[in-house]
């Protein structure tokens, strides 16, 4: 929620929350183990962003599948984000989301390729407001931390 002038809160620009999940290459058990947990119907959407090799065939989302009833989709750029969906982040990608809708990104510098969870938490923060919730599973070293902040500072879930 956001607040107008006179101090009342106002609904967010989405109904409904969006959830990112950070986690390393080898979090495939961590994120089996949270879509296990997850109901179905909550009413919230799962973007999965990882680390993993430009080049690489992801099996990521035929493996998640398994572990809900949700559909799991590899991301699309200009996909728009449906509640009860599951959303995995293509191999050597960098993600943004505009609008609920997402945005696969060129790598604008070496730095950039390795976080790619900041990266797209940041842009959920700015997009999502108080409807952003991260999740932080596993990274490389402290990705995540900048754009979890990001999240907590625009009145997000951590």
């Amino acid at each position: 929620m956001t607040t107008t002038e006179q101090g009342h809160r106002k609904p967010s620009p989405h109904s409904f929350p969006i959830v990112g999940v950070g986690a390393s290459s080898g979090g495939l058990e961590a994120l089996e183990q949270l879509l296990l947990a997850m109901p179905a119907d909550s009413g919230m959407a799962l973007i999965i962003v990882t680390h993993q090799h430009p080049g690489h065939t992801s099996l990521l989302p035929a493996l998640l599948s398994k572990d809900t009833k949700m559909p799991v989709l590899p991301v699309i750029d200009g996909q728009r984000v449906e509640p009860n969906h599951v959303y995995v982040v293509p191999p050597g990608c960098r993600l943004a989301i505009r609008n609920g809708v997402l945005f696969q990104m060129d790598y604008g510098n070496e730095i950039a390729r390795h976080l790619p969870i900041d990266y797209f938490f940041r842009s959920l923060a700015e997009d999502q407001k108080d409807n952003a919730i991260c999740v932080v599973l596993s990274g490389a070293a402290s990705d995540g931390t900048k754009g979890l902040q990001a999240i907590k500072e625009l009145s997000g879930m951590i």
